[in-house]
């Protein structure tokens, strides 16, 4: 088994490297969706998460108010901390889960948008890095919905390039065209995943 750390800062394409590394036929372990599955209605993680903020982050048919949940963390570290206390662990245990599921010949790769930030690196064989300009991720956040000053804040809560930089193995270049993404992720298949996984 390869195990792909990938990882890269908001807006910057991580959710379309991880579909080209699927098509490929690698196994995709996404953090982002675990970490909503841990804190779905019923959760053991959304009472954790109630017991440590309060109901004003729930919505009202019981599940989790995003936005409500945002608005305290982004702009408060310490809170931002007791929250990524709660789910990181529930997360990165639900990823074990499912990695160990994956057959043994499988190239699992880990979507991580925090790889960084929560000291992960050394858990995988290769570190995959997606950039783009800080323009572009503006721009892409705010085609979501985000504002300018939003996108900006989420962009600055997170690693800097220079971070993610120092813990790759293969960064890729997203700030252009789709297909200047897709050769990327063929050649680093071919060089770097074909040769140990094949």
């Amino acid at each position: 088994m390869l195990r792909i750390g990938l990882t890269g800062g908001i807006g910057s394409g991580k959710s379309t490297v991880s579909a080209l590394l699927a098509a490929r036929g690698a196994v995709i372990v996404d953090s982002d969706r675990i970490a909503r599955e841990v804190v779905a209605p019923g959760s053991p993680g959304l009472a954790q998460v109630v017991e440590a903020f309060g109901e004003g982050v729930l919505a009202p048919d019981g599940s989790l108010d995003r936005a409500a949940l945002a608005a305290v963390v982004f702009s408060d570290p310490e809170a931002r901390r007791r929250l990524d206390g709660i789910v990181h662990p529930l997360v990165r245990a639900r990823a074990t889960e499912l990695a160990a599921a994956a057959p043994p010949d499988a190239v699992v790769v880990h979507d991580v948008p925090l790889l960084v930030e929560t000291g992960q690196a050394s858990s995988y064989d290769l570190v995959l890095v997606v950039e783009a300009d800080a323009a572009t991720r503006v721009s892409r956040l705010v085609q979501r919905g985000l504002t300018a000053e939003d996108a900006r804040a989420r962009i600055a809560a997170q690693a800097s390039d220079e971070e993610r930089r120092a813990v790759a193995d293969v960064v890729l270049d997203n700030s252009g065209p789709p297909e200047q993404l897709a050769e990327q992720v063929d050649r680093f298949w071919t060089e770097r995943v074909a040769p140990v996984a094949g």
